[in-house]
């Protein structure tokens, strides 16, 4: 039987998803696809956060473009479409990613860290949208995710020139939020998935859910839908739990602790809108 070439690893309430195929500096094949997919697919209803990360000396070298030399328009166009979906599946997992980069992130592996919501790097990192130095365009969610991140007019000249930007400017534009010394990117990166796993679901997923949904809004429509995931929050037993936390002056209160076991917030709540 073939080795997976995404596996996937459950460690209590973190879930570790690693891009497998070193060979290729974890490059995107059609089978690397469906695993990945597949691996985002579910969780067990334990998991409240997830690491993405890619064995080897680098991260993601982005589209594996041997398997695309003889595409026809039609069929890259429905593969496009497949990405956005897998890219989805990764925003939209219902837990938090955290993205554990390190050598190369280039295209669609640039792409695809554009769907976590926590990226940590470490000084080996490099970035870079080589498409249009190859004769191509991006594919995977990069036009509307990357630019909210650089904006399109870094975008556009990154494509057009295919120049990398290193670990400290990819910080500095908010391509990480987190930079460590080379070899330390797990270790931050499960590190903040056990600090963000003791938040309250309910919290959680409007976090990961509502604020991409309310920045895509007119300002007024963001606002009313703000107002009614602060509603859902507030009423909730975590919410009462927190509060009477803070009250008390509990610095590091643990919702998957604190609130009663008849209380609890399912984990089946974090289903994808």
């Amino acid at each position: 039987m073939a080795e997976s070439i995404v596996r996937k690893e459950i460690r209590g309430k973190i879930a570790v998803v690693t891009l497998n195929r070193p060979e290729k500096r974890n490059a995107f094949s059609e089978k690397l696809f469906i695993e990945l997919k597949d691996a985002f697919s579910s969780f067990p209803d334990a998991v409240r956060a997830v690491v993405l990360a890619g064995e080897g000396k680098h991260f993601c070298a982005g589209l594996d473009l041997a398997e695309h030399r003889h595409s026809k328009p039609f069929e890259s166009s429905l593969y496009s479409r497949w990405s956005h979906e897998i890219v989805n599946s990764i925003r939209y997992c219902g837990r938090p990613v955290i993205s554990a980069l390190h050598g190369a992130v280039l295209g669609g592996g640039f792409e695809m860290i554009s769907a976590t919501q926590i990226r940590v790097a470490d000084t080996t990192t490099f970035y870079q949208l080589p498409e249009g130095r190859r004769g191509i365009f991006v594919g995977g969610g990069g036009t509307v995710f990357i630019s909210r991140i650089i904006g399109p007019d870094r975008m556009t000249e990154m494509m057009l020139t295919g120049r990398k930007l290193d670990a400290e400017e990819g910080y500095r534009l908010g391509l990480s939020h987190y930079l460590v010394p080379e070899g330390q990117v797990m270790d931050k990166a499960l590190e903040l998935a056990e600090h963000v796993s003791g938040n309250a679901v309910i919290s959680t997923y409007l976090i990961i859910n509502a604020i991409p949904h309310i920045s895509q809004m007119p300002p007024e429509a963001g606002l009313f839908t703000e107002s009614i995931a602060q509603a859902l929050s507030l009423t909730s037993p975590d919410a009462i739990a927190g509060m009477e936390a803070f009250l008390k002056r509990k610095q590091d209160f643990d919702f998957n602790k604190g609130v009663g076991e008849g209380e609890k917030t399912s984990a089946k709540s974090t289903v994808a809108l």
